[in-house]
């Protein structure tokens, strides 16, 4: 699949995959910022995300695939991989299939087990689902509808990132909200392979989240043996956003030293 991606800079590839429900842009400024440290940063939309194609095949195996048809397909050599919640995911998958080829990852606020079903990423959604934007006038009426059902302004303004013009009179949805909900059970299927990735990896978690905990060291250390684990006090699920300043210092300082 073809994936539509933001670059910015020139340099040892960085490849930043966004988390479900997000979108490329929303890693624009730490992006840019990045760069200026001498790296080609590139940024896809993962499938049904964004500008990228829409599939009802929506699993792991799919967007593992798409993350190694990128690379060859752009020549990406020595890359360093971020990713966030499923892209995390995504990226663990995929180094630990091909761990030759990566340079470095750093996973954010994700681990490899499997979760239990977090209803509140199945109740954004249908709320979503439930809202045809092309009944309402302007993004403002859009937004007013959806604070009915999600109560977070900082979760509304994220959702609505996927909100776009189709034509000069008629919002719609960017995602692929059907393909989302009916395969929504398989992101929290865990990452269990033989191999390991011997290199360099940082894994970032938010200390208000649940999604990365004590527990999941043993299994970070199996399969990551030289990572690293930092928290963010302040930080949760969404650590990027919260602590933008001392997220991006943990990454360059663990980029500059390796």
């Amino acid at each position: 699949m073809e994936l539509f991606f933001r670059s910015y800079g020139e340099g040892q590839p960085i490849i930043i995959l966004h988390g479900i429900l997000g979108i490329s842009d929303n890693w624009v400024t730490f992006g840019k910022r990045l760069a200026e440290n001498n790296y080609r940063v590139i940024i896809p939309d993962q499938r049904n995300h964004g500008h990228s194609p829409h599939s009802h095949a929506f699993n792991y195996y799919a967007l593992v695939d798409d993350l190694a048809e990128f690379v060859d397909e752009h020549k990406l050599e020595n890359p360093i991989i971020i990713g966030h919640s499923m892209g995390g995911k995504v990226v663990m998958r995929y180094t630990l299939e091909n761990p030759g080829i990566v340079s470095r990852i750093i996973i954010v606020d994700v681990s490899l087990r499997t979760y239990v079903t977090h209803t509140h990423h199945q109740q954004l959604i249908r709320a979503m689902l439930d809202i045809d934007p092309v009944k309402y006038r302007n993004r403002k009426d859009v937004a007013s509808k959806l604070s009915e059902t999600v109560s977070s302004e900082r979760i509304r303004q994220f959702l609505l990132k996927n909100l776009f013009w189709k034509d000069k009179d008629k919002l719609g949805w960017r995602l692929n909200l059907e393909s989302l909900y009916e395969n929504l059970e398989s992101m929290y299927d865990g990452v269990y392979f033989s191999t390991r990735f011997d290199g360099p990896a940082l894994f970032i978690r938010g200390a208000q989240s649940d999604y990365v905990s004590d527990d999941d060291y043993r299994a970070i250390f199996g399969s990551f043996p030289k990572a690293e684990i930092k928290s963010i006090e302040n930080g949760t699920h969404w650590v990027h956003a919260d602590e933008p300043e001392k997220f991006y210092q943990l990454v360059i300082d663990f980029l500059t030293k390796h």
